[in-house]
């Protein structure tokens, strides 16, 4: 049984049609029910159950089946608390970006719209306002916390294999946040973390033939908490659509 939540996204079209299939409903009920959390449980996950998420977010399709995603996973509340622990001291001493891929110069025109939508609502939810720019500030570095989650999953690509390999990378991260979320796991994809990637790539001993794309945190979500009440909305068919 998939875990309850009040998440559907707000485009019109996604209730328009009857589910007159188990397989419909259960795809609807996953990809409108899925949020993403920040504010977890203090309790590690069984690694049977990572092992059953990652199974099955690994049936993602990729180009000519290369499967070229590969993850790092802390397996246990310590080892996550070390990382989160030293990825902080490090963001304090040196906060430049020094990601792997460029990350984009601005968000115009309605792609800056919906950024802003997403961050009002969350502050909002909080009830820190938009001058409240200490606030806001403390809860943006709770990114780096990972949001108290238990465990953290890194994603890389192989450098060679090229932008395909990140578009397949995109597949597989979608594929894990259902995954998760059929299992009643709770998760944040954040690439916050991947500003970051030249030492989160040294603390894990990940080549730097690999690509960090960004990091994963899960975990069992604290519902009560506000910040996992607020909701984005979501563009409708006609919004994304050219039909020709």
């Amino acid at each position: 049984m998939f875990p309850q939540s009040t998440d559907r996204g707000t485009g019109k079209d996604s209730t328009d049609m009857t589910l007159h299939s188990p397989e419909l409903a259960a795809l609807d009920r996953l990809t409108s029910g899925r949020s993403t959390c920040r504010a977890y449980q203090h309790k590690a996950l069984d690694i049977k159950l990572i092992r059953s998420i990652i199974g099955m977010a690994g049936r993602s399709a990729s180009w000519c089946n290369v499967q070229p995603w590969q993850l790092v996973i802390t397996e246990t509340l310590e080892s996550t608390e070390r990382f989160r622990e030293a990825l902080m001291q490090r963001i304090k001493v040196h906060p430049e970006n020094e990601s792997d891929l460029p990350f984009p110069p601005s968000y115009d025109g309605i792609y800056g719209e919906r950024r802003r939508g997403a961050g009002i609502a969350l502050y909002s939810s909080l009830g820190i306002g938009p001058k409240d720019t200490e606030r806001s500030a403390q809860q943006a570095f709770r990114n780096f916390r990972m949001f108290d989650a238990p465990h953290v999953a890194i994603v890389t690509v192989p450098v060679e294999l090229g932008p395909y390999a990140l578009v397949d990378a995109g597949g597989f991260i979608s594929s894990f946040l259902l995954a998760a979320y059929a299992h009643g796991v709770a998760t944040t994809p954040q690439g916050a973390l991947a500003r970051h990637a030249h030492f989160v790539r040294e603390y894990f001993d990940i080549p730097d033939t690999q690509h960090m794309i960004c990091a994963i945190s899960f975990g069992y979500a604290e519902n009560e908490h506000p910040v996992n009440r607020f909701r984005t909305t979501r563009a409708g068919v006609d919004d994304l659509t050219r039909f020709a």
